[in-house]
C-alpha cells in the first residue's frame, strides 16, 4: 500500500471501496453504455453536421427549461433584493433556447465562435504554461507547448474557414469525445470485471 493510500481519511477509502463493488457488479451496464457512446461518436465523425445541429437544439432546450424555471422561481420571490437582474437572465435564457430550437443552423455558427474563443484562451494558456516550465526547466514543458499550439492552429483552421467549418466542428469534436469517453467506460468495466469484489 502507498504512503497516499494510508493517509486516506477511512470515508473516502470506504467511498472507493464502494464504487468499485458497484462497477464489478454491474460492468456488464457499463460496457454497453461505452459501447453506445462509442457508436454515437463515430456517428457524429461521420455525420458532423447532423451532430452539430442536435448539439444545437441540445442547448436550445437546456436553455429553455433553465430559463422557464427561472422564471417561475424569479417570479415567486419578487420582492427579493436583484428581482430585475433574476428577471432578466431567466428571460433572456428563454429567448436564446427559443432561437436556438428554431433556428439552430444559426445557433450552431454561434457555438462554434465560442468553441473558437475557447480554443484560442486555452492554447494560450497552455503556451504561457509551457514557458513558464521550461523557465524552471521542469520536464513536460513541450507536451503543454505542444497542445497550445495545436489548440491555436485549430482555432484558426476553425475560424478562417467560418461559416463553412460551424456545419461540422462541432459535431467532430463531440464525436471524438463520445468515442474516447465510451472506450473509457469499456476499459474500466472490463477490468472491473476481472477485479475481485
Amino acid at each position: 500500500m502507498t504512503h497516499s493510500m494510508q493517509a486516506m481519511p477511512p470515508s473516502v477509502e470506504n467511498l472507493r471501496t464502494e464504487i468499485a463493488k458497484s462497477i464489478h457488479k454491474h460492468w456488464l451496464l457499463y460496457i454497453l453504455e461505452g459501447l453506445a457512446l462509442i457508436v454515437l461518436g463515430m456517428l457524429a465523425v461521420v455525420v458532423p453536421p447532423l451532430a452539430s445541429l442536435a448539439v444545437a437544439v441540445f442547448v436550445g432546450w437546456l436553455f429553455l427549461v433553465g430559463g422557464g424555471f427561472g422564471l417561475v422561481m424569479t417570479l415567486m420571490r419578487r420582492h427579493v433584493p436583484g428581482f430585475w437582474w433574476s428577471l432578466v437572465s431567466a428571460v433572456l435564457a428563454i429567448v436564446v433556447g427559443g432561437l436556438l430550437i428554431r433556428w439552430p443552423v444559426g445557433g450552431v455558427l454561434s457555438l462554434t465562435l465560442v468553441l473558437t474563443i475557447f480554443f484560442i484562451v486555452d492554447g494560450v494558456a497552455s503556451v504561457m504554461l509551457a514557458i513558464e516550465h521550461q523557465r524552471h526547466a521542469s520536464g513536460g514543458w513541450g507536451w503543454l507547448l505542444a497542445s497550445g499550439i495545436l489548440d491555436l492552429a485549430l482555432a484558426g483552421f476553425i475560424f478562417w474557414g467560418l461559416p463553412g467549418t460551424a456545419a461540422w466542428a462541432i459535431g467532430l469534436i463531440v464525436g471524438i469525445d463520445f468515442i474516447f469517453g465510451g472506450s473509457s467506460l469499456v476499459v474500466v468495466a472490463l477490468q472491473a470485471r476481472t477485479a475481485q469484489s
